[in-house]
């Protein structure tokens, strides 16, 4: 759906990533690895979703400068929400990122809670976010590329969210 490029997009992004941590230690403070990884893909990743994820981890990192506790990370997942909807305008449902996203979101709302496990929440969290994915096979696109074409020829998953997904996986997995 929308122009095709996704994939290639995010192919051009990981390629990047890969690169950028051969050439030199990320940072190891939450904020500034976000902040870097911001950069990192707005120079790099190209097209709308690399302006929406560096909008994404720029406004994720502020909560994360002044914790780095487990309720900061939902806090962080949360800001990076909101810039996206406010410079994005999407919104849950229009089948773009922000359906996985924001299911993810929510699932990682136990992280607020005394005696989170973060594991399992992420688990769920990841759960939900391939969920929402899937789900927007279903929808009718309300923005991005995909709200130009017929909905009758939108029969596939938004891959914005498709793509959202697996980065919430290889995050999980490389937690564990």
């Amino acid at each position: 759906a929308g122009d095709g490029d996704c994939g290639h997009t995010h192919a051009r992004a990981a390629r990047a990533i890969q690169e950028w941590v051969r050439a030199r230690p990320p940072p190891a403070a939450p904020a500034q690895l976000l902040s870097a990884l911001a950069d990192l893909l707005l120079e790099k990743m190209g097209g709308s979703s690399g302006v929406l994820y560096g909008l994404f981890l720029t406004a994720a990192a502020r909560p994360l400068l002044r914790s780095t506790d487990l309720p900061a990370w939902a806090d962080a997942m949360d800001a990076g929400i909101e810039a996206m909807q406010r410079y994005g305008g999407a919104a849950p449902g229009d089948r773009t990122m922000l359906d996985s996203l924001c299911a993810a979101a929510q699932a990682l709302h136990p992280l607020r809670s005394p005696g989170a496990d973060l594991l399992p929440v992420l688990t769920t969290a990841v759960q939900s976010a391939e969920a929402a994915a899937e789900a927007t096979k279903h929808m009718e696109a309300g923005a991005g590329r995909a709200s130009y074409i017929s909905s009758a020829r939108l029969l596939q998953p938004d891959p914005g969210a498709v793509a959202v997904a697996a980065v919430l996986r290889a995050v999980l997995e490389g937690l564990r």
